[in-house]
């Protein structure tokens, strides 16, 4: 399956696949590829695959889309190609190799080690190594590329190799890119890549392809060969026939013909990665009629030991890369509990001091310390069900539910709620509903909460003041006949949030309430400004207070909701 890997950028080492037709990509949730950044436009392009292949096409976004770093407005894309999109990069990994290629249970069947009494004693007739010094004298002869089916040189060879090796995080990928090389460069019939297993240094099938895709050929590898490679380091070009009278004869040998092959070492920066083996069939009476002609020369087998070093090389970065993205995942999820386990812990005393005085007063029949305490467990489980709702919010996405709605008794049932709150804390809440208000078509109960997080959020930050206000507005902007542009915001006269923490008060378990806070308010309200198209913006100056704006684009009519409906991408958006 083709797919888009981030190697940089926020959600690094997530993977988008790619389906046949069209797939959006941009801010709005409704896009199918939706990668949530300012830089990023609600619109920003669409991947566009049919039978002639997969296009990048840009949609007239802020920033621009790149590929391999050059602006583009249209691309076909191909393997390994690196895409900028806003903060991300990403690259194109084109569709995975024939299941059959990679799959475990068929690799374990095609591919077998075998003692040479079984296979019909492998002569090496050629071996070297990295080490072995260049004969800076020698001119390549491109005749012995003669039986290539592309005829290419050995420094194209090379650089497409570099090329293969430095555009891909997949293993698989990387195997399947380095054997379909080796096939246009050399007739050969089979190539397998065995890897060494981390935990017993035992070799194993990590990937195989036959020249004919219907072929049921086992590849049968010499363990004594195998054993020499690994031991010695060293490449070898082998052939099960000898130079002499004895072969003539053999019935096998006129059934089968002589195989040919080289094995060579992959070995990277730390040690040995496992071994790359090529073969291939030379028919008998092909044989007879030019005994000394040999498919593969000592040229094949120097340029496949560089090819071995390189893939070793790629597959030891893989996996540290692999092994480093696993590490900063786990460290997040310990993060994660670590920070919900003191939360959730100070809810829990909360819970358990409300407790004791229902008890207190149930032993002494006091039903005022009752109540106190009830008051307490009340608040308690408030919190406890916040908490839940955000961690369900902020976890996966979800398209809002969509219904006609007048945002202002939305606003009015959030005041009435912090109303208790703001009186305790003796603040004064201004709301001066607009007069005259489209329905807008947006999901009520998400849009609720987001605009209670705000306006609660708002009371918190006013602490401290002799005059405690917050200010709520609602206003409307006509944008096209079937859609109206909404701003709410939420005012305080607190103490204000510096510029540079503006971010960092939207990065999950972020609070400036110490112990009160969760810190997830801001980004769960965020992310559901967001699913409807929106955003939610800060503006706020020390010591003078904090304004939040929730810019929500809704669509009047139903139909202004299908999934299938263009985004908007005005040349303002970013």
């Amino acid at each position: 399956m083709a797919t888009l890997v981030v190697i940089r950028g926020p959600d690094a080492g997530s993977t988008f696949p790619l389906r046949f037709g069209l797939q959006r990509i941009g801010r709005d949730p409704r896009c199918e590829i939706h990668l949530d950044d300012t830089e990023t436009s609600r619109s920003h392009a669409h991947i566009f695959w049919d039978r002639d292949g997969i296009t990048l096409k840009d949609l007239n976004s802020s920033n621009g889309t790149q590929v391999n770093g050059s602006t583009i407005s249209e691309h076909p894309l191909r393997d390994g190609d690196r895409i900028r999109i806003g903060k991300r990069e990403l690259q194109f990994n084109a569709a995975g190799a024939d299941p059959k290629s990679s799959d475990r249970k068929y690799l374990d069947r095609s591919v077998s080690i075998v003692s040479d009494e079984s296979l019909g004693a492998s002569q090496i007739i050629s071996r070297a190594d990295l080490q072995d010094p260049v004969d800076e004298t020698a001119v390549f002869d491109p005749s012995i590329l003669k039986r290539s089916a592309t005829n290419k040189s050995p420094w194209e060879i090379m650089y497409r190799t570099s090329l293969a090796v430095s555009r891909t995080l997949d293993i698989d990928q990387l195997l399947e890119q380095i054997i379909d090389l080796i096939f246009q460069w050399v007739q050969c019939d089979h190539a397998c890549v065995m890897l060494q297993d981390q935990h017993n240094g035992r070799l194993r099938p990590a990937y195989r392809k036959n020249r004919r895709p219907n072929s049921n050929h086992q590849i049968t590898i010499s363990k004594t060969i195998l054993d020499y490679v690994l031991k010695q380091e060293e490449g070898v070009l082998t052939s099960n026939a000898k130079d002499d009278r004895r072969w003539s004869s053999s019935a096998s040998i006129e059934a089968a013909g002589i195989c040919e092959a080289i094995c060579v070492p992959m070995r990277g920066r730390y040690g040995m990665v496992g071994v790359l083996y090529i073969d291939t069939i030379v028919q008998a009476t092909q044989r007879s009629q030019d005994p000394s002609q040999r498919v593969f020369t000592e040229e094949h087998l120097k340029m496949l030991i560089t090819i071995g070093h390189q893939a070793a090389l790629a597959i030891e970065d893989t996996t540290f890369y692999q092994s480093t993205l696993q590490a900063e995942r786990l460290a997040a999820v310990g993060e994660t509990i670590a920070m919900l386990s003191h939360h959730v812990k100070n809810v829990l005393q909360g819970l358990r001091g409300g407790g004791y005085m229902v008890q207190e007063g149930l032993k002494r029949e006091e039903l005022q310390a009752i109540r106190d305490g009830w008051s307490i467990c009340e608040k308690t489980h408030s919190k406890i069900e916040s908490l839940v709702l955000d961690l369900l919010t902020i976890s996966k996405e979800r398209q809002p539910n969509r219904q006609a709605v007048d945002l202002r008794k939305i606003v009015q049932d959030v005041l009435s709620i912090a109303s208790v709150s703001a009186n305790e804390q003796q603040v004064t809440l201004l709301w001066n509903p607009p007069d005259q208000l489209p329905d807008a078509w947006c999901d009520a109960e998400g849009l609720h909460r987001a605009i209670l997080n705000l306006v609660v959020n708002a009371i918190d930050a006013t602490e401290g003041k002799t005059e405690r206000i917050v200010t709520i507005r609602l206003e409307h902007q006509a944008a096209k006949e079937d859609r109206c542009d909404f701003t709410i915001t939420v005012e305080d006269n607190g103490a204000g949030i510096d510029e540079a923490d503006f971010d960092r008060i939207f990065s999950l378990f972020e609070s400036t309430k110490g112990n009160r806070g969760t810190g997830l308010g801001l980004p769960v309200t965020q992310k559901i400004i967001r699913e409807h198209g929106g955003d939610l913006r800060v503006q706020s100056v020390l010591g003078k207070g904090t304004t939040f704006s929730i810019l929500l684009p809704c669509p009047l009519t139903p139909q202004g909701v299908s999934p299938a409906s263009p985004l908007t991408n005005p040349s303002s958006e970013g």
